[in-house]
């Protein structure tokens, strides 16, 4: 139905006429692609008997590919097809899509007797699941100031030309993609509390040479570390709401995505404040505090949890 959903969604966007109908299309496409970020997150966390960060970890991988993938093909077929076309051709994927979750088998569902609404209320009084939730509203809204407003950074910065500062905001989402793959893999039995440590240091130091670099290149290594820095939190803290919540799995999941999101809308609204009333270089100034704050947040929840048998190898 999601998939359904997304492909309405799409050639509404690429056919809409008026405003009211291309916002409904983007509601619509929102909706449905939320469903589906929850959803498939749930569904590997349940089929990952072990290894739920790294199964969670490839996961990411897509996502990040996904968000490579559209500006790069809007980017290269731009000169021969409209931009309708192009997203009317794309949203075709997602009735493949559709087909495929059509023909395979899901495990059963774990609550037949409908929406567990009054377990669903019960997570609101677990303090680890809200500690998790806000950790994720840090992450993504750090994910989030990064991608809408690392451009106009470098523009104001350093001078470069659009395409280059897209240039290096898609390395940004290679970093991601790349260090997901190695969490998925070569690292997968690495204890997770070492590689959350790992990715502080790689976002205090990415952040550092985007604030202190005073050369595109300089710039570009600070934001493929940032993105490499971006790529556990995701991962390793829905794994452990899978591990804490194995029957509630999608709910819980669903729970901390929507403060996620939240925290995404929010603070680049408040980004958007701080660049009008005191300059876009104020852009590391809330990544450092929002590193700091994760920081916080990370050791209080490891401490809170039974590490030892949450640990995802």
């Amino acid at each position: 139905i999601s998939s359904l959903g997304m492909f309405a969604g799409f050639q509404g966007i690429a056919h809409a006429s008026d405003m009211t109908l291309l916002k409904a299309s983007i509601f619509l496409f929102g909706l449905a692609g939320g469903a589906i970020n929850g959803a498939t997150n749930a569904v590997v966390s349940d089929i990952s008997m072990k290894n739920k960060r790294a199964n969670l970890s490839l996961l990411g991988v897509f996502f990040a590919i996904g968000a490579l993938g559209m500006p790069f093909i809007l980017g290269i077929l731009d000169d021969q097809y409209s931009f309708g076309v192009i997203v009317s051709a794309v949203s075709f994927l997602t009735l493949i899509a559709a087909a495929f979750f059509g023909a395979i088998n899901f495990p059963p569902p774990k609550q037949v007797q409908g929406i567990p609404i009054v377990q669903g209320f019960k997570l609101l009084k677990d303090d680890v699941l809200i500690l998790i939730a806000f950790f994720l509203f840090c992450q993504s809204s750090f994910e989030g100031i990064i991608n809408n407003w690392t451009t106009t950074f470098l523009l104001d910065r350093l001078s470069v030309s659009q395409s280059n500062a897209l240039y290096a905001l898609s390395l940004y989402v290679v970093g991601m993609a790349v260090m997901r793959l190695l969490i998925g893999s070569v690292l997968r039995r690495v204890r997770s509390q070492n590689i959350l440590l790992m990715s502080f240091v790689l976002l205090f130091v990415g952040s550092t040479l985007l604030k202190m670099g005073d050369t595109f290149p300089l710039a570009v290594a600070g934001l493929i570390l940032i993105g490499a820095g971006l790529a556990a939190g995701f991962p390793i803290m829905l794994g452990f709401v899978g591990a804490r919540y194995t029957e509630l799995s999608a709910t819980a999941f669903s729970f901390v995505l929507v403060i996620a999101l939240l925290g995404n809308m929010l603070v680049n609204y408040l980004m958007g404040l701080i660049a009008q009333s005191y300059g876009i270089q104020h852009l590391t100034t809330l990544a450092y505090l929002e590193i700091a704050i994760m920081v916080i947040l990370t050791f209080t929840i490891l401490k809170k949890i039974n590490y030892n048998t949450i640990n995802t190898k």
